[in-house]
C-alpha cells in the first residue's frame, strides 16, 4: 500500500509539474477582433476616392534621406511580412492610399499584400532612368495603380537639358496605359511650366523641399562652401505652398516632416500638419513616410490629421 501511495504521489507531482511546464509555453494568440478606424477625409483623385493622408514608402524601402546606415535599418527591419502588417494597418487606421517607387522588391511587396486581401489605392513613382527604360511603365501599369508619375529628378534633369518632350512623351505613355498621370516635382518651376503649357496630367506631386538644385545653384544662394547631404531651406516649403495654391490639378505634398528632421517633438509635428493643411487647397492631400518600429506612427499621424481636418471643417 506504501509503494502504491508513492507512486500516486509521483505521479501527481509529475502532473503537476507538467502543466506548470506548459503553462509557461507561449500559446498561440487568439485571433483578435481588430476595429477599424472610419476613414480619414478624402480627396478625388479621377474617379477614385483617396484620404487626406497618404502612406508613403520611401522609410520601408530604405529611402531614409539621411544616410546608408539608417537606410540599412530600415530595410532590414521592414520584412515582406511587415510590409504587408504596416499596410494592413494603416488600412484600419483609415488610409486607403499607398505611394511608393517602382522596384522589383516593391511589386513583390505589393501583390503579396494584394493576396492577403488588400484593399489600398496604389500610387506608382517612377524611376529617374525612366527616359532610357520607357518601357517600365508598361510593366507598371500591370500591376494596376490607380497613378503613375515620372519622377521629380528626372523631369527636373530634362527640363535643365531642355529635352522636356521626352518628359511630355513619358506622360502621353502613361496616358496610353489607361491609369491617371501624375507629374512629380521639387522645383515649383516645373509644375508651374506644366500648369502654363497645359500638359495631359491628371494630379501632381510637390515636394515642399528643392532637394534637386545643382550644387552651382546652391552656391548662388549660400556661397561656396555647400554642407554635405541634403539641404533643406526653410524658405522652401512656402515657395512650394504658394504654386500649390495656384493649380488647378489635385497636389499631393511630401516632405512634409523634412524627411524626419522635423519630429524633434510633437507640438512641432502637429505644426508641420497644421502649416502644409492650412497652405493647400481642400483638392489635396499629403503622403508621408511612417516607420513603425519604435512607435505607431501611423496611429499617431491618422489621428493627428483626423484632428486637424475636422477643426478645419467642412470642405477645408
Amino acid at each position: 500500500m506504501a509503494t502504491r501511495r508513492r507512486g500516486f504521489l509521483k505521479r501527481t507531482v509529475g502532473l503537476a509539474a507538467g502543466a506548470t511546464v506548459l503553462s509557461e509555453i507561449p500559446q498561440p494568440a487568439q485571433a483578435a477582433t481588430v476595429r477599424a478606424d472610419p476613414l480619414l477625409p478624402t480627396i478625388k483623385l479621377g474617379p477614385n476616392e483617396v484620404t487626406r493622408l497618404i502612406i508613403g514608402g520611401n522609410p520601408i524601402y530604405g529611402y531614409s534621406h539621411f544616410n546608408k546606415i539608417l537606410s540599412q535599418y530600415q530595410t532590414t527591419w521592414h520584412t515582406p511580412e511587415r510590409v504587408v502588417e504596416l499596410i494592413r494597418h494603416a488600412e484600419t487606421k483609415g488610409i486607403n492610399t499607398w505611394q511608393n517607387s517602382y522596384a522589383e522588391r516593391t511589386l513583390s511587396d505589393l501583390e503579396r499584400y494584394r493576396a492577403d486581401g488588400g484593399k489600398m489605392h496604389w500610387l506608382c513613382l517612377g524611376k529617374p532612368d525612366w527616359d532610357q527604360n520607357p518601357h517600365l511603365i508598361d510593366d507598371a501599369a500591370k500591376h494596376k495603380p490607380i497613378g503613375i508619375a515620372p519622377h521629380g529628378a528626372l523631369g527636373e534633369r530634362l527640363h535643365r537639358e531642355k529635352k522636356l518632350i521626352v518628359l511630355t512623351d513619358l506622360l502621353k505613355r502613361i496616358r496610353d496605359r489607361g491609369v491617371l498621370v501624375g507629374l512629380s516635382a521639387h522645383n515649383p518651376a516645373l509644375v508651374e511650366l506644366s500648369e502654363e503649357k497645359g500638359w495631359d496630367v491628371d494630379y501632381y506631386m510637390c515636394c515642399l523641399y528643392y532637394l534637386t538644385r545643382t550644387r552651382e545653384e546652391l552656391q548662388k544662394l549660400l556661397g561656396a562652401e555647400v554642407p554635405l547631404g541634403e539641404i533643406y531651406l526653410p524658405g522652401d516649403p512656402p515657395r512650394m505652398f504658394k504654386v500649390i495654391r495656384s493649380t488647378r490639378k489635385p497636389c499631393l505634398a511630401y516632405k512634409v516632416l523634412a524627411a524626419g528632421r522635423r519630429i524633434e517633438s510633437a507640438a512641432q509635428l502637429r505644426q508641420c500638419f497644421e502649416t502644409a493643411f492650412s497652405n493647400i487647397k481642400p483638392t489635396d492631400a499629403l503622403i508621408v513616410g511612417m516607420y513603425q518600429q519604435l512607435n505607431d506612427q501611423v496611429g499617431e499621424n491618422a489621428a493627428l490629421v483626423r484632428k486637424i481636418c475636422s477643426s478645419a471643417g467642412p470642405g477645408k
